[in-house]
């Protein structure tokens, strides 16, 4: 079949490699019908994370058909259309039975990565490094996904690919970060970058009850959408005094909630930009933190901070103080998928939510380096992109696929 794969820094190539196999019982096999790239993903391809390696398939957001399925598995069968959740999860564990599925116990047979770097372990992840479990990703042709019985959603008849396949990762994500926000009716809402993520909270925030939503970023396409498409209010962060702004614009007491749907890659201005830019290259620090060091300044005292962004490792300059000192509350981490699933699903069943706004590539599989260097140099107002696997005209010379995980 043909791959996404992994080579280094900016270096993605589409591969020939072996077709996946039923490796346990409750194991099926998926033929991808639509995946996507994600800003994820991007970490991977600017090298941010030590724990690739060559060869690696890439993708975590993918729906399609079950077209071979284990003998344990009970709910689903051949011919089944599915919603693949980008955390694999048990389902039995304290976490799962507790509803924190993308911190399952059992899935991750890297945990012992994660230990010595976090303290403790979170779910394997489709195609995201071995820090996750080294799983192959839904950039391909097919998958083989485990505890499908746990883990996958049945598309509705009559659902298009388009809306569902955003329903693997970036919408729940979105939708967890509102949610964090425990949203009151008359708050208002800042959400620092107008990508996919971002563009989907305000979308979700909406959705809850804020009156209303704040969109930042430096981008004047994206700063549009957030305008035409989530009615929010917008700033250019180049342009102005984000903090003073939103007091502008909450009278003079700040957001409710800020959320943080940038992560580790933060672009900023001033000496504070270029003391991240040079740590990070050189390693002494992982991660850059503009964007969160503004949304702790923006927020008002006792306000929440819900972090959806990708944090990788540590920063630099946190402002600790900050946020003792106006008892802020900070929620963060890779979204609960299956927890929100169902009722996603029927809120984009029933029209309440469409977040195919947010598409604006479409791509065969085979163009997927294009893609990753148009998504990651965002060109030609780019916000997301989805790729149709194509099947194989002819055999290839097939390349050694990467260890599977359990």
């Amino acid at each position: 079949m043909r791959a996404v794969c992994w080579h280094g820094k900016h270096d993605v190539r589409v591969d020939s490699v072996p077709d996946p196999q039923i490796v346990r019982n409750g194991d099926v096999i998926v033929k991808v019908t639509l995946t996507c790239i994600c800003g994820s993903d991007l970490h991977l391809y600017n090298g941010y994370n030590p724990a690739m390696k060559k060869g690696d398939i890439l993708g975590h957001e993918f729906v399609g058909e079950i077209v071979e399925a284990g003998s344990g598995v009970t709910r689903f069968r051949v011919g089944d259309r599915v919603i693949v959740p980008f955390p694999i999860s048990c389902g039995a564990c304290w976490y799962c039975r507790h509803e924190l599925w993308s911190l399952c116990d059992n899935t991750n047979p890297n945990s012992w990565m994660m230990e010595n770097i976090y303290g403790d372990t979170g779910a394997g992840i489709f195609g995201y490094s071995h820090l996750y479990g080294g799983y192959s990703g839904g950039q391909a042709e097919y998958v083989r996904v485990p505890f499908a019985d746990v883990g996958l959603e049945k598309i509705p008849d009559g659902m298009p690919d388009e809306q569902v396949v955003l329903l693997t990762d970036i919408l729940p994500t979105a939708y967890q970060a509102a949610d964090y926000c425990n949203i009151n009716p008359g708050d208002t809402v800042a959400v620092w970058g107008c990508g996919p993520v971002g563009l989907l909270a305000m979308k979700c925030a909406r959705h809850l009850g804020a009156e209303r939503v704040v969109g930042i970023d430096r981008f004047p396409d994206r700063l549009k959408m957030a305008h035409d498409q989530c009615q929010a209010d917008t700033l250019n962060y180049e342009e102005a005094d984000v903090a003073k702004e939103l007091q502008n614009l909450t009278g003079g007491r700040g957001p409710d909630s800020c959320i943080d749907a940038v992560g580790m890659e933060a672009v900023g201005t001033g000496i504070e930009a270029a003391y991240d830019s040079i740590k990070q290259t050189l390693r002494l620090e992982t991660d850059r933190s503009s964007a969160l060091r503004q949304l702790i300044r923006a927020c008002r005292k006792g306000g929440t901070l819900s972090i959806s962004g990708v944090y990788a490792g540590f920063i630099d300059k946190m402002p600790m103080g900050a946020i003792f000192a106006k008892g802020l509350t900070m929620r963060g981490g890779q979204a609960h998928v299956h927890k929100y699933l169902p009722r996603l699903v029927k809120l984009v069943q029933e029209q309440q939510l469409d977040p195919s706004f947010i598409i604006t590539h479409r791509m065969n599989l085979e163009d997927a380096p294009q893609g990753y260097r148009i998504f990651n140099d965002k060109e030609d107002s780019c916000i997301k992109i989805v790729m149709k696997p194509q099947p194989s005209a002819a055999a290839l010379p097939a390349v050694e696929a990467p260890a599977a995980g359990i």
